[in-house]
């Protein structure tokens, strides 16, 4: 099994996705998942390079053996396909230092424990994880830490840092200075990676559906505002829910209050408020799931205006702004609790926290500041975050 193992990281380290590396070996995922998680979400370092960059034990062996038989170093360095530069640097570290006889072993040794040897991070700068520590407590993704920095010290290359890097010292805590409890201002709060699977949603019996293929063009490219996507997060407790609006350009998020639970008949309520509550020329269209709490869209279609197109069942990539918007929110409103015990004023803080932080797919401009463009440039009434 440890030889497949190794196989597996092999091919990762060459670029090939858990999934398609298991795959390609006959692996069940779940077996490579586990291989993940044991350690501790990152790639292990090869004990031995295998890339062949670096001499291995049978080609060590091989050296003992010429050396024994009187070989030169450039004789060596033919027979292995070797530089004779790297030959020569081999048996000046690895000989005995008496007789100068060459100790094939002990160099194998000693090169597993410098492979294993971590490298020092970036973070180990007490000064650098000070700034990235701030950020994290005022719950700033690694990205969005990470685009920052590179901005506000643009001439400090000292005080920029990859979101790699940060997270992988949120995760291994032998990986710089940064808090061992920080990794709770991460999005879903994890202290390690985890494999992201889908689960589907089974279609629901929703009268006149229309599907998202017959949604306007203009909707794909986001290029135009008024185009919303929208679902559910659920709580524990029966019935608590809170239901998500994003606008598709500017992926400001609006959320829909539903004291009375989620049923078609709370949410035909909530949401005939949320859409009456935009301007006109934002209300293009709305994107939900299958799922059977829209089972009154055209009720709301027809109070509203704003025409409701469906995912493919099983497709939440089809709604992808909308689901890492909901990743987003169960950092406030995490799974397993009573989503009944917040009130219509917190939602609107949340709501309005998401909207003022800088998003790198927005080339570091806001939900909020993008959609107020977009408002005055229509001349449009400003629009609210909650109802």
């Amino acid at each position: 099994m440890k030889d497949r193992e190794n196989l597996f990281w092999d091919r990762v380290r060459e670029g090939m996705s858990a999934a398609a590396a298991c795959e390609s070996m006959g692996v069940n995922r779940k077996q490579g998942y586990r291989w993940i998680k044991a350690a501790g979400g990152r790639i292990p370092v090869p004990a031995v390079a295998s890339s062949g960059h670096y001499l291995g034990q049978e080609e060590r062996l091989r050296i003992a053996d010429l050396r024994l038989g009187g070989a030169g170093v450039r004789a060596i360095a033919r027979d292995l396909g070797r530089s004779a530069s790297t030959i020569s640097r081999e048996l000046r570290r690895n000989s005995h230092p008496t007789t100068r006889s060459y100790r094939p072993y002990a160099a194998q040794k000693r090169c597993v424990i410098r492979a294993g040897r971590p490298k020092p991070s970036k973070l180990d700068d007490r000064l650098l994880a000070a700034v990235v520590e701030e950020r994290l407590r005022k719950n700033w993704s690694p990205q969005q830490i990470s685009d920052d920095l590179a901005v506000v010290f643009a001439d400090q290359a000292e005080l920029q840092v990859s979101h790699e890097s940060i997270y992988q010292s949120l995760y291994v805590q032998s990986r710089g200075y940064v808090g061992v409890r920080l990794h709770r201002h991460l999005r879903r709060g994890r202290s390690a990676r985890k494999p992201r699977g889908t689960q589907l949603n089974a279609p629901g019996k929703i009268r006149d559906k229309v599907m998202l293929s017959e949604r306007p063009k203009e909707a794909n490219d986001r290029k135009v505002a008024g185009h919303w996507e929208g679902d559910l997060i659920v709580g524990s407790a029966s019935g608590s829910a809170i239901a998500t609006l994003v606008e598709r350009t500017s992926r400001f998020v609006v959320l829909v209050h539903l004291p009375n639970g989620h049923s078609s008949g709370a949410l035909h309520d909530g949401l005939i408020n949320a859409l009456d509550g935009l301007p006109v020329l934002l209300r293009r269209s709305l994107t939900w799931d299958q799922g059977t709490e829209l089972a009154r869209q055209v009720d709301i279609t027809t109070a509203t205006g704003v025409p409701i197109y469906f995912c493919d069942p099983g497709s939440p990539w089809q709604r992808g702004s909308n689901e890492n918007t909901n990743g987003l929110l169960r950092q406030y409103f995490p799974k397993g609790t009573d989503l009944n015990a917040h009130s219509a004023q917190r939602l609107l803080e949340v709501a309005t926290e998401l909207n003022h932080r800088p998003r790198k797919t927005l080339k570091r401009s806001t939900p909020a500041d993008l959609l107020s463009e977009l408002v005055s440039r229509k001349e449009l009434a400003p629009v609210a975050s909650t109802v």
